[in-house]
């Protein structure tokens, strides 16, 4: 399976110009001579076009050079499991690759590993901060709670407002009780 995009473009020899296809009368043009013309037209500074390496896979396959098949009608559903499984794996990582889902981590990270130096600047302290992917890490500035799991579960709000109404509660009883011993002291 390719792991980029990048070995998706690069095919293991020269990319061959389209042959016609079309027309079942003409031999299969893969000579000698046909490949090192097609070295001379490509240029080597210029990057390959996406999927070469599966036009080359597809061109070597048995569904293009023995069944005669086009390369559109073999990269199709019942003549698709017949490819080889690198043609296969190719098709697949081609079709991701124009989606943009072929590493999204080395599109961020780069190919370096990541160090411990690395991972004590992101916070300043034994890297508590550190996020793979990039940019920084979601609580790099708060800093966050830190737990050991032996705290005390908090106190249900409900529990909290019972507990307020019965202390409301108890010192209107108090205070009822004060006034009504101050009235009996007073008619005694």
């Amino acid at each position: 399976m390719p792991s980029s995009c990048k070995e998706i473009r690069t095919p293991t020899s020269p990319p061959l110009p389209p042959s016609p296809r079309h027309c079942h009368c003409h031999p299969p043009l893969h000579t000698a001579s046909f490949k090192q013309q097609a070295q001379e037209l490509t240029n080597p500074h210029s990057p390959a076009p996406p999927g070469a390496a599966l036009a080359e896979c597809l061109q070597e396959s048995e569904c293009v050079m023995v069944q005669r098949h086009s390369a559109a009608d073999c990269l199709r559903s019942p003549l698709a499991e017949t490819l080889p499984l690198k043609c296969q794996q190719l098709k697949k990582g081609f079709g991701e690759c124009r989606r943009g889902m072929i590493d999204m981590r080395k599109r961020f990270r780069g190919n370096q590993p990541v160090t411990f130096k690395a991972l004590q600047d992101t916070n300043g302290e034994e890297g508590r901060g550190y996020q793979l992917y990039a940019g920084r890490s979601a609580f790099a500035g708060a800093g966050g709670r830190r737990t050991d799991g032996n705290e005390p579960e908090p106190v249900d709000w409900r529990e909290a407002e019972n507990e307020r109404y019965r202390q409301q509660q108890q010192q209107q009883q108090q205070q009822q009780q004060q006034a009504a011993a101050a009235a009996t002291e007073k008619k005694a």
